[in-house]
């Protein structure tokens, strides 16, 4: 089959991109997942022209994704795997809320083959807003996909690229509402084009676990839970946590990485007591520098919410994690 005749594929999670409200001009009081992908699709004039005529829409979940969990995260990420796996599938694009897109992100980035793109999109506004912004979104994806030498996860929103392991959401309302910080952008979509910041695409990174196939069969998930130091933080809660069972510990430090003396004791002690703890900075820019004599690995430049995927796939990957 030829290039050009080969389909993209568009997996539909739900989120605000799919969402409604009862006046036109609310873009706070609206009901997240309401349309499905291909309504949203054949809403947006050109999109099957950009797509060169040959595209599929599916519904994995219609979900807002604040409600994100790890069985639609296996669902998806299996579906991806097919598509990547199919030669007459020339890339994948999944509309997604954009609370928890960039965990999302990560997870497929950690988990898929780069062979081909995986472009997540979104929007701030719902489908019936004044001027909603997902048509654009949908329209710059498409781009993306398109585009000679993209692979791996990527991020298109408000006309700008982010690879997955950067790419967070800093603004809790505005269309523009995606950084990836420090890193910078990979790139920007610009009237249909991709232009690259390096003037060429990323090279491809392949997924740091080859988890798939314990995502399939997996009918228990390791449970792994986010602390934030702060003032005053005693530790109680990791105690809590110990308790009820919990495997894996993401600590969000202060700065460079610190946490209050008793936090650390406590973390310590489910150390002792085979809870795994990653380190990770609750700062917005820079990680974590690792020094000699720290009590605990850090995220590896992560932030908590992606280290938090990272532990969970380690531990699910684990020989003794249920399957």
């Amino acid at each position: 089959m030829q290039v050009g005749e080969q389909r993209i594929v568009v997996l539909g999670t739900g989120g605000t991109i799919a969402g409604t409200a009862a006046q036109a001009g609310d873009n706070i009081g609206y009901q997240a997942a309401q349309v499905g992908v291909q309504q949203l699709l054949e809403a947006v004039p050109g999109l099957l022209a950009a797509a060169g005529g040959h595209l599929v829409a599916e519904q994995v979940v219609q979900i807002d994704s604040k409600d994100m969990g790890y069985g639609t995260w296996r669902d998806l990420a299996l579906r991806c795997a097919a598509c990547i796996d199919d030669p007459q599938v020339r890339a994948v694009v999944i509309t997604h809320g954009t609370d928890t897109l960039e965990e999302t992100a990560w997870f497929l980035q950690s988990v898929l083959p780069a062979r081909k793109p995986v472009v997540l999109t979104c929007a701030m506004r719902p489908a019936t807003a004044l001027a909603p912004d997902g048509p654009q979104n949908l329209l710059d994806a498409v781009a993306l996909a398109n585009t000679p030498g993209a692979q791996g996860v990527f991020v298109v929103a408000a006309g700008t690229v982010h690879g997955a392991r950067h790419v967070q959401k800093v603004h809790s309302y505005r269309v523009d509402a995606f950084s990836s910080g420090e890193a910078g952008p990979l790139g920007w979509v610009e009237e249909g084009s991709v232009r690259w910041a390096a003037e060429r695409a990323p090279a491809p990174v392949d997924g740091m676990l080859s988890a798939i196939k314990k995502i399939a069969d997996a009918t228990a998930w390791p449970r792994v839970d986010i602390v934030l130091n702060h003032a005053g933080a005693d530790g109680a809660i990791v105690d809590a946590l110990v308790r009820s069972g919990t495997q894996g510990i993401v600590v969000a430090a202060t700065g460079n990485g610190t946490m209050h003396h008793a936090l650390q004791a406590a973390l310590q002690r489910a150390v002792a007591g085979g809870v795994q703890v990653r380190v990770a900075s609750r700062c917005l820019l820079g990680h974590v520098l690792p020094k000699p004599g720290d009590p605990f690995p850090d995220s590896k430049g992560l932030s908590p919410v992606k280290a938090r995927v990272t532990l969970w796939l380690e531990l699910l990957a684990a020989p003794s994690a249920s399957a």
